[in-house]
């Protein structure tokens, strides 16, 4: 059992967000496995589908090759880290899909808690489907944070670097955290505290020194022939310090969001699910030779 201690209670002006995505992950109930398409594993897929993501009848088009593959972070699951970015993308021509992972045996809905290498194997069943799919040959990563550290795992040691253009992380714990950083994630996710019971393996892998961190990071950051862009926010109360989410290496880009627009105050979860900056950033590193400034009047585009 790992020691949890409980957060500071959610800002009034954070709470109708969360009380949104919850709802909706609630109604989509995505508890899927990557591996067997289970009758909630429909239900997440048609619930996203209907927004314009999850499309497996989506062709990657001349402008936009790649399909774009969408990894939540930790407590989150395939709809509700998306609701504001998938659409996003969708909207400017990217196929988009996403995936469940991590789940553990008795708890619904908040998913990334179980081991992470393990993680990183349903990452890698699902990218070979999404590619088997659409018929591109590589597919671009785009996480939050665990799921912008996790597919770094399927790179290194599960043969993604043949299958993936760009990793794009935004807000990765890459480096680790401490395990009181993760416990802030807890006012978001109502309920969760209660739900965990048991171990839980995807926590205490992230943790800053851990056997995982430790191997994951060995021998460098980075695998040759794939494009690494980390967008951080110096408010990040997770991953801390927020300069430990960025990378080391050649053809890596590493983006503080304060640098682009001053007043920009998202932190850990905003960064990740609403921040319509930090998604132009997203294209920008999907599509960097049509890249365009990213600054504060982003948001209206």
């Amino acid at each position: 059992m790992l020691p949890w201690t409980r957060a500071p209670r959610t800002p009034r002006a954070r709470r109708p967000l969360t009380a949104l995505l919850l709802a909706v992950a609630v109604l989509a109930t995505p508890m899927a496995t990557a591996t067997a398409a289970t009758p909630t594993e429909a239900a997440a897929t048609s619930a996203a589908s209907s927004r314009g993501w999850n499309d497996y009848s989506c062709k990657p088009s001349a402008a936009h090759p790649r399909p774009v593959v969408l990894v939540h972070g930790t407590f989150g699951n395939s709809i509700d880290n998306w609701l504001v970015l998938a659409p996003y993308l969708v909207n400017r021509g990217y196929c988009v899909f996403s995936l469940d992972y991590g789940q553990l045996p008795g708890v619904p809905l908040f998913n990334g808690l179980g081991p992470i290498d393990k993680s990183a194997e349903q990452l890698k069943v699902f990218v070979d489907k999404v590619l088997g799919a659409t018929g591109a040959p590589k597919a671009d990563i785009v996480g939050h944070s665990q799921g912008g550290m996790m597919p770094n795992y399927y790179l290194k040691f599960l043969g993604g670097a043949a299958k993936v253009n760009a990793l794009v992380g935004i807000a990765p714990d890459n480096h680790g955290t401490t395990l009181l950083g993760l416990t802030k994630l807890l006012p978001y996710f109502p309920g969760i505290e209660d739900l965990l019971t048991m171990n839980t393996p995807g926590l205490a892998d992230q943790v800053a020194g851990s056997a995982f961190i430790t191997k994951l990071n060995a021998g460098g950051d980075t695998v040759p022939g794939v494009r690494y862009t980390v967008i951080a926010t110096q408010y990040d109360e997770v991953v801390t310090p927020y300069r430990t989410q960025y990378l080391s290496g050649p053809n890596v880009r590493n983006v503080l969001l304060q640098n682009l627009c001053a007043v920009d105050l998202s932190e850990h979860v905003a960064i990740g699910t609403i921040d319509r900056i930090a998604f132009h950033e997203v294209e920008n590193a999907l599509d960097p030779a049509h890249a365009t400034p990213t600054d504060c009047l982003s948001v209206i585009g």
